[in-house]
């Protein structure tokens, strides 16, 4: 688009943000029979004022403050066309909703807006071109130097080993977990850590340890939370007719007629 080459570069860098670098929730609808992710105001203006976003400003974009800054600092890349304000209708193609361009265009939190723009492709053609390579390489196999092909055997080798010790410490723990269940409750664990979310390093420490359930959360009746909601408002009411006999007082004060001399 014309209005997209127009576009000053503290803004480009802004738009870039968005697009690659915030994590905005997006979701698929369909504009004018094509796919386009579309978002939330609210989660662009909450992007903008993320920590991640001031990394970035004091080089190349405006510094954001406020929501009302960065409504205004979206609203000035509305005309560049890299994103639009867009209308959810009811009809749906294949899961995604059919979306329609708003005449009036404007940012407030409130609105969806379509993205017009993917991106930097950089490095989708990087990603391409490196594919390419790697299948002419494969397909190449037979014309390697000998050695090449030795030592990607050694190194498949080595990469089929680990996966191979990888599952026999995971029976082995299986094991040793039903043993020590049925004879010394509740049991222990080799590499407790070895399926969490954690680092490589962090997954084989502690060596072992007992399996011990968390404490489970003890969840509130419906009458106790009643109660509580109860025990707020008397709270409210009684803050609120404490604080009258002190406004009244002030008041009464401020209106005492002043002494003539």
């Amino acid at each position: 688009m014309e209005q997209q080459k127009a576009i000053p570069r503290e803004l480009l860098a802004v738009v870039q943000y968005l697009r690659s670098k915030a994590e905005l929730k997006t979701k698929t609808g369909v504009l004018e029979g094509k796919r386009h992710d579309y978002f939330k105001g609210k989660a662009a203006i909450k992007a903008l004022l993320s920590p991640s976003y001031a990394k970035i400003h004091p080089s190349s974009s405006p510094p954001i403050t406020d929501e009302a800054a960065a409504t205004a600092l979206l609203n000035t890349i509305i005309p560049y066309a890299f994103f639009l304000r867009v209308e959810r209708t009811t009809q749906s193609i294949a899961g995604a909703k059919v979306l329609q361009i708003n005449p009036t265009q404007f940012f407030d939190g409130e609105s969806y807006y379509a993205w017009l723009y993917d991106g930097n492709q950089l490095m989708v053609i990087a990603g391409a071109a490196l594919m390419v390579l790697v299948v002419l390489a494969g397909v190449m196999f037979p014309l390697w130097p000998m050695s090449l092909r030795i030592g990607v055997w050694y190194l498949s080798m080595a990469a089929l080993g680990f996966v191979g010790l990888f599952f026999v410490i995971a029976i082995i723990r299986l094991i040793l977990y039903i043993i020590t269940w049925i004879a010394v409750s509740p049991g222990i664990w080799l590499f407790p850590n070895l399926f969490e979310d954690v680092g490589f390093v962090d997954s084989f420490i502690p060596l072992w340890s007992w399996d011990i359930p968390p404490p489970k959360k003890v969840k509130k009746s419906k009458a106790e939370k009643q109660a509580e909601k109860e025990q707020k408002k008397a709270n409210k009411k009684n803050k609120l007719t404490n604080g009258a006999p002190d406004a009244a007082a002030a008041s009464s004060g401020n209106d005492t007629p002043a002494k003539e001399d």
